[in-house]
C-alpha cells in the first residue's frame, strides 16, 4: 500500500476528465483498507473509486481517493437448485458475468457489459433489461468508515429502490463495501421479454435458448446503442428513469400522445428520460469538446478535452427544459463531485 500525492484521476474516470486527488492509495486487501481508514485525519475528505464509471469530476478532490482494488470470485455454497457466490468488491462487473455464464451460473446474464465493479452494483442497484442486482443479491459485507468495523447487509438491510439503496441514502459515506455474495441458479430462468432481447436473438438466428445467448444478445444491443469509454469518455445512462403517477401520465398522454410509459405497483408509471430529452430537442447535440450522444440521449460525453463543470451544466440545461416541457423533473444517476 502506497500513499501517493497530487494524483491524476483522468485514467479512473471513464469520462475521461482530468482532476487531480491531493492524496491517493490502492488497497489490494481489506488490511490495507483498514490501515489506510486509520492514517486520515477526521476532517478529511473521502472518496472511494471502484470503476469510475459513474462519476462526473467537476474539480479537483482536496481529500484521499481510495481505490478499491480487491479481487477475487468463490463459490462458498451450493444446493439442488442454487450456487452462492462471494465476489470482492474491486472485481470488474462485466468480467464476472462472463464468468458466471462460464460456469452455468444463471441470473446475471441480463447485466452483461454494464460498466464498474461489484462494489458499486448493489449500491446503485444496478439493472437492465428486465433484471436488477436485487433479484439475485444475497448479502454484502462492509466496512464502517469511522470505527473499521466489519457489517454483513441481508437484502431488506439494503433498502434496494430504482438505482439505489441504503448506501446512496441514510447510510451514505459511512461504509465501504468489501464483497457481494450473489444467490444465482443452476437451472436457468430466460428472461427474454425485455427491450430488444428476443428481436436480437432472432437476428442473430440462435436455435438454443441459452445464457450466453441472452448475454451476446445484451452486448450487441449495448454496443449498438452506448458509446465505448475507451473511444468517447462516457458514464452510461446519465439520468434515472422518472416515476409518475398514473393521473399524471394519462393528463401527459393526452397533451403527447406517443409518450411512453411502463406501468408499476401503487397507481405509478415509469416514463424513459432518453424519450423525454430527446422530445426536448437534445439529442445529438455538441457543444464544443462535449455534447448528448447521437444514438442515445440518456448518455452525455466528452469527446476529448471536455471539463466536468461543463458537462455538469449541460446535465442542468436538459432537466430544466424536460420540466419546463413535460412538468418532470429527472434526476442524475451519475455522482456529481
Amino acid at each position: 500500500m502506497k500513499l501517493e500525492q497530487n494524483v491524476s484521476l483522468k485514467a479512473f474516470n471513464t469520462f475521461g476528465l482530468e482532476a487531480k486527488a491531493a492524496q491517493f492509495i490502492a488497497f489490494t486487501t481489506v488490511n490495507e483498507l483498514l490501515a489506510a481508514l486509520k492514517m486520515m485525519e477526521s476532517d478529511q475528505e473521502l472518496m472511494i473509486l471502484g470503476g469510475g464509471s459513474n462519476i462526473l469530476l467537476t474539480k479537483d478532490f482536496d481529500g484521499i481517493v481510495l481505490k478499491n482494488e480487491l479481487k477475487g470470485i468463490e463459490l462458498i455454497n451450493e444446493d439442488r437448485n442454487h450456487v452462492w457466490i462471494k465476489a470482492m468488491a474491486g472485481e470488474n462487473w462485466h468480467q464476472f458475468v462472463l464468468h458466471c455464464i462460464e460456469n452455468d451460473w444463471a441470473g446475471v446474464e441480463n447485466l452483461s457489459l454494464i460498466p464498474g465493479t461489484i462494489g458499486a452494483a448493489p449500491m446503485q442497484n444496478i439493472g437492465a433489461y428486465g433484471v436488477e442486482i436485487k433479484d439475485v443479491f444475497d448479502s454484502l459485507e462492509a466496512v464502517e468508515i469511522t470505527s473499521g468495523k466489519y457489517q454483513e447487509f441481508t437484502a431488506e438491510e439494503c433498502e434496494f429502490g430504482y438505482r439505489e439503496s441504503v448506501f446512496k441514502t441514510s447510510l451514505k459515506g459511512q461504509y465501504i463495501i468489501t464483497s457481494v455474495v450473489f444467490k444465482l441458479d443452476k437451472t436457468p430462468k430466460f428472461n427474454t421479454t425485455y427491450g430488444a432481447i428476443q428481436t436480437t436473438l432472432d437476428e442473430m438466428k440462435v436455435k438454443e435458448l441459452s445464457i450466453k445467448a441472452i448475454s451476446d444478445a445484451v452486448i450487441k444491443i449495448r454496443q449498438s446503442k452506448l458509446p465505448d469509454p475507451a473511444e468517447i469518455g462516457n458514464s452510461g445512462s446519465f439520468f434515472k428513469n422518472p416515476t409518475i403517477d398514473n393521473i399524471d401520465y394519462e393528463g401527459l398522454k393526452a397533451e403527447f400522445p406517443s409518450i411512453p410509459g411502463y406501468k408499476l405497483l401503487e397507481q405509478k408509471v415509469k416514463i424513459p428520460a432518453a424519450w423525454l430529452i430527446e422530445q426536448a430537442g437534445w439529442k445529438g447535440k455538441t457543444f464544443g469538446e462535449i455534447g448528448v450522444h447521437k444514438n442515445h440521449p440518456l448518455v452525455l460525453v466528452n469527446y476529448g478535452n471536455g471539463k466536468g463543470e461543463d458537462i455538469k451544466s449541460l446535465a442542468f440545461e436538459i432537466r430544466a427544459s424536460v420540466a419546463a416541457k413535460f412538468g418532470i423533473e429527472i434526476i442524475p444517476e451519475v455522482n456529481i463531485i
